[in-house]
């Protein structure tokens, strides 16, 4: 496993309510969002999946020319709708992780995490590899590869929601000796008790931070749970939002803590392959 951070990072996991299909509407409140991060001590900011376009697949199937962020080769997204993001990374000096609707140039439609660097250049870091159910499969092309994101020596991985619910996706991320795992969701009204569950076990499991965003609130058929939070590396949340309600949490990744638990609890370094298993019958 690679060496702690020399520093902490205090991160931001943010939990709103987006327009559907409104882009330039939903950048300007991650901006705002973002700023109000920083005012409380943040250097990154994650806020939730697809929060660019706002969770919403009647949207997202009707009018995908309003809900996408189109990519270069490269992944570069230039999109003046996304100006007053990039503005509000600049000016405070913070790294945004947002979720998005991205057209690839080979006219590939993914899920995905776009990056804000400090400098507000704008990219998109990775494509969702675990697409939940007909709807996001009919909409989306499954990522194929992992992305791990480096923030002031912080080894960072990247997951969207679903990504998170298997326990061999942020498995990968520690294996790439991440210490802590990103992750924008869309949780829905009804699911507060797996969406507590699964980023609690994650940050257990691998002994690393989790940094849950989620949307709030929508309409009747596509409303969400907020619940955002921030795990130790012991399953525990440092801080949790409501379920209901605007809200921006922070907390401070500590090197110290991290290297405390990993010294405690050495799951990552015990591991061995199992062999294969028995039946037994019993009679």
């Amino acid at each position: 496993m690679d060496t702690p951070p020399a520093t902490p990072l205090t991160v931001a996991a943010v939990q709103a309510t987006p327009v559907p299909g409104e882009i330039a509407h939903n950048a300007s409140l991650a901006a705002r969002l973002v700023g109000q991060a920083a005012d409380a001590g943040a250097r990154l900011v994650v806020l939730p999946e697809l929060f660019l376009c706002a969770y919403h697949p009647p949207t997202l199937h009707a009018d995908p020319a309003a809900s996408d962020l189109p990519a270069t080769e490269a992944g570069g997204i230039s999109d003046g709708r996304l100006d007053p993001l990039r503005a509000a990374a600049r000016e405070h000096s913070v790294v945004v992780v947002v979720g998005a609707s991205v057209r690839h140039v080979d006219g590939r439609r993914t899920c995905s995490a776009v990056l804000v660097e400090r400098t507000g250049n704008t990219v998109s870091a990775y494509d969702k590899q675990l697409l939940w159910g007909p709807e996001e499969n009919a909409l989306f092309t499954p990522g194929t590869s992992g992305a791990t994101l480096l923030v002031d020596g912080w080894r960072l991985g990247l997951g969207i929601c679903y990504d998170g619910c298997f326990p061999e996706h942020g498995r990968a991320a520690a294996d790439d000796g991440a210490h802590g795992y990103l992750v924008p969701s869309g949780y829905v009204v009804g699911s507060a008790h797996r969406r507590d569950v699964y980023y609690a076990a994650r940050a257990l499991d691998n002994t690393m931070y989790v940094v849950f965003a989620n949307s709030v609130g929508g309409d009747r058929d596509w409303s969400f749970n907020g619940g955002a939070a921030i795990y130790d590396p012991e399953g525990r949340p440092l801080v949790r939002a409501a379920d209901e309600g605007e809200t921006v949490v922070v907390a401070t990744l500590d090197p110290a803590e991290l290297a405390r638990v990993r010294a405690a609890h050495t799951m990552l370094l015990d591991r061995r392959e199992l062999g294969e298993r028995r039946i037994l019958a019993a009679n």
